[in-house]
């Protein structure tokens, strides 16, 4: 008498963690498995293991995705910035800034100044720190930003106005090219700078 073939999991192990959201323990289990084992984790620790690895995962991806989908790109940080070169700034304002105090208070920041002075650095860097510290960003020159609203639909044109107004902060560069973009064109960037929670214009 024969016994009966054992019918093989459809998923393993990986793969049913992976569908609950336990990702970064699914594509490190044997590592993990091999530390609660030679460290001899008690049901609590690895728990605690388990729980503050998925939550440094989620950190981390949540950052990337952040990043990615502020648009802020590639840029110098302050470090290098030459506060020489700008005849007249003020380094407090700037750095006061940095500390994001308008964006709790949902205030607006507005830079002004010649072409090449390192307005879009400051920006940039400002925006990063926003992110760092758990923010919605998007950074858009003003040109691409109207473009990006010329929906021939009103309720097109409408969400994607909401998505801009939702954002934690909206970073709007070169914001002096829009004079020869028309009145209505100001009337769009009017409705996002009413509608964004804080907002840096350029």
């Amino acid at each position: 008498m024969t016994s009966p073939k054992m019918t093989p999991p459809s998923s393993n192990l990986n793969s049913k963690l992976d569908k609950i959201g336990l990702r970064a323990i699914s594509q490190n289990l044997d590592d993990f498995i091999a530390r609660a084992t030679t460290g001899r984790w008690s049901p609590h620790m690895l728990l605690e293991q388990l729980s503050e690895t998925e939550a440094e995962d989620r950190s981390r991806r949540s950052l990337e995705r952040r990043l990615s989908l502020s648009g802020i790109q590639k840029f110098k940080p302050m470090a290098d910035f030459d506060w020489n070169w700008p005849k007249n700034i003020d380094r407090d304002v700037v750095e006061r800034a940095f500390t994001l105090d308008f964006l709790k208070e949902a205030r607006n920041l507005i830079m002004i100044g010649q072409n090449g002075l390192g307005k879009s650095m400051i920006a940039k860097n400002i925006c990063h720190a926003a992110i760092l510290a758990g923010c919605s960003v998007l950074f858009r020159s003003a040109s691409a930003l109207i473009e990006d609203l010329q929906c021939e639909s009103p309720s097109a044109r409408k969400r994607k106005l909401r998505s801009y107004g939702n954002a934690g902060l909206l970073c709007i560069d070169e914001v002096g090219y829009l004079w020869f973009l028309g009145s209505d064109h100001n009337k769009l960037l009017n409705t996002l700078v009413i509608d964004s929670i804080s907002l840096i214009q350029i």
